[in-house]
């Protein structure tokens, strides 16, 4: 039995034969993945092994080819043959992504980006979410910033944002796609700090990342995946420090050794 077959305990996220192709490329091959209510599931792996694209079909961004994802045993959409609209809309609902660039609209406010969510789509009274995203930018230290424009922040700031976004939709799940990988070097710290604040408040994410490091202390699962498959997936100390596969550690000695 692999450690995605085992029972997990009250289990927010479950998918199972995730199928992916782009024209004639199969870019996911029979992904199966479990994510327990407050647990974070890492996703490492090379550079177009499919890691970020199990998280746009996680969110509804790209529409699978087959395969199930279930989210809180409440939203259960299987892709073949496809969702309706109403379902994919269901799941959307349930997780926000954090994105690698930040995705923010330059011509809107750092409070207007974070309103746009939940008032627009959501539908949410403006007042209410007015002050839960004052408050959410005040607690990463961006109250001053509210009037600011994307352009006149750091990439730290500017993910923080995404950040603040993304919880402002209240979702059940955090999807990050390599929250770090587009900032300057001083910067990563402060963002890594914050969403190691989130897991430890219990929020249920699946963050995509090169830092071994950070998914070794924060990742209560690390997922190694490679050519569209889960090659190697369970407890971080034992997938990161001795790992069964041989591709998994060829993976990681390249990673810690690079030249």
């Amino acid at each position: 039995m692999s450690p995605t077959d085992q029972p997990v305990p009250d289990a927010l996220l479950r998918v199972r034969g995730l199928r992916k192709n782009f024209g004639t490329n199969r870019v996911l091959e029979s992904i199966d993945l479990t994510v327990g209510r407050g647990q974070v599931l890492a996703l490492i792996g090379p550079s177009g092994s499919g890691k970020t694209t199990i998280l746009r079909c996680l969110n509804g961004l790209e529409l699978a080819d087959g395969g199930t994802i279930d989210v809180g045993g409440e939203v259960s959409v299987s892709f073949d043959p496809p969702p309706t609209k109403k379902q994919l809309t269901a799941l959307r609902d349930r997780s926000a992504m954090v994105f690698q660039h930040y995705n923010l609209f330059p011509h809107k406010t750092v409070l207007e980006n974070v309103l746009e969510g939940p008032v627009v789509v959501q539908r949410r009274p403006k007042a209410e979410v007015t002050a839960e995203a004052i408050a959410l930018l005040e607690r990463v230290g961006l109250g001053d910033k509210t009037d600011s424009y994307p352009f006149e922040l750091s990439g730290g700031q500017q993910q923080r944002v995404g950040i603040v976004r993304a919880l402002a939709l209240r979702p059940q799940l955090l999807l990050f796609d390599e929250p770090t990988s587009s900032l300057d070097p001083e910067l990563v710290g402060d963002v890594l700090r914050l969403i190691k604040e989130l897991a430890v408040e219990g929020w249920s994410m699946v963050i995509v990342t090169h830092e071994l490091e950070f998914a070794r202390e924060v990742a209560t699962e690390v997922a190694f995946v490679d050519g569209g498959t889960v090659v190697e997936h369970g407890d971080p100390k034992q997938v990161l420090r001795e790992p069964k596969e041989e591709r998994t550690r060829q993976f990681l000695h390249r990673l810690l050794f690079p030249f």
